[in-house]
């Protein structure tokens, strides 16, 4: 049974997706943790990881966060400031809602993101955790 996280959303609730053309259907807690934190740029096949979030304080966020990723809201904000200011990468492309996230998702190759299970749709395809 899925922890319960903040906001009273559960991880099972939550969704990594991916454009349909990537060719990978499942990823463990730390490629995920690495994609996210922006510290692994690019897929196996050699193409570029286009990362999509939202925004800090949505609760959507969150729960991917502490229950996919198992750390912090601000844990990961301090990884993507530290990048940035370090000059040594871009933070993550935020989006403005979860309709959004899979608009840009579907049609971005290489392109990952999380939503709610209720918002997915044929466009895009889920991610298992391994």
């Amino acid at each position: 049974m899925a922890s319960t996280a903040a906001w009273g959303k559960t991880a099972d609730e939550v969704v990594v997706i991916s454009h349909p053309g990537l060719a990978l259907n499942e990823l463990d807690r730390d490629t995920l943790r690495a994609i996210f934190a922006m510290r692994l740029r690019t897929w196996p096949s050699g193409q570029g990881a286009e990362v999509y979030v939202l925004a800090s304080d949505d609760p959507v966020h969150a729960t991917f966060v502490k229950e996919w990723l198992s750390v912090y809201p601000h844990q990961l904000q301090l990884a993507w400031d530290r990048i940035v200011f370090s000059g040594t990468g871009q933070a993550p492309h935020r989006v403005r809602s979860q309709q959004d996230m899979i608009d840009t998702v579907a049609t971005t190759p290489g392109a990952i993101g999380y939503i709610e299970r209720e918002y997915l749709d044929e466009r895009v395809q889920a991610i298992a955790r391994d």
